[in-house]
């Protein structure tokens, strides 16, 4: 990977620039990936229907969960004018949380975006939660995504014909101000082979990622998208 980075200028308010695999990507704010050359946006680890699974088990959490990070994906979509979608696994938590409403507002959402094609990378959460009705046309695989010189996969592993995007491990980046301050912020990371995707929900928890030599991170800061040294 190439050390190439920068504020992107335009319609992309808040992305950060990179060149991987000799390659422009652009990290959003919304924690989507946009790869132009491939007209594709990437996101990871979507859990839908997550809160509803937690109501179903008598837990009580905040209504509106899904319908917050439809409206984000729906901005990323249209500031990129993305004509593929490809979510690198997770995308519903649990077969408890198929929950009629959960599964209608997705429908509606759905209908919106008719002219998006939508492809799913299954990841662990999949297995177990069943694909997602067929009314919603995301097409449905368990073998790696292949975009130009990069490989889509949910759980980080080695390829060798390729540079992995993947998610899986919920990167998060704790950033310490006066006192005791502290705040836990979303973050991508990009080494040498591989980069990890933000889970894309903001009822998903962070912190597995273990970083290694040579990676970078890259914080979501509210609005944008920001480096850390």
């Amino acid at each position: 990977m190439t050390a190439a980075e920068g504020e992107l200028e335009g319609q992309l308010e808040g992305a950060l620039e990179l060149s991987v695999a000799n390659e422009r990507e652009l990290l959003l704010p919304e924690r989507a990936l946009w790869l132009p050359a491939h007209d594709t946006l990437l996101v990871a680890d979507l859990h839908w229907g997550k809160a509803a699974a937690f109501r179903a088990a008598h837990v009580p959490v905040p209504m509106g969960t899904t319908s917050s990070d439809l409206a984000r994906l729906s901005s990323a979509l249209q500031s990129t004018g993305a004509r593929q979608l490809l979510i690198l696994g997770d995308l519903l938590h649990a077969r408890s949380g198929r929950h009629d409403e959960t599964i209608r507002t997705i429908g509606e959402w759905r209908e919106r975006h008719e002219q998006v094609t939508m492809s799913l990378v299954r990841g662990n959460h999949d297995q177990h939660a069943g694909d997602p009705p067929a009314t919603l046309r995301i097409r449905c695989t368990d073998e790696p995504a292949r975009l130009g010189p990069f490989v889509g996969v949910h759980e980080p592993a080695h390829h060798a014909h390729g540079y992995v995007l993947c998610g899986h491990l919920h990167p998060c980046v704790t950033v310490r101000g006066r006192g005791r301050q502290s705040l836990r912020l979303p973050a991508f990371v990009f080494g040498d082979t591989r980069g990890v995707l933000p889970a894309f929900s903001s009822f998903t928890g962070g912190g597995m990622y273990e970083m290694q030599t040579g990676d970078r991170q890259y914080a979501i800061a509210g609005t944008e998208v920001v480096p850390l040294a």
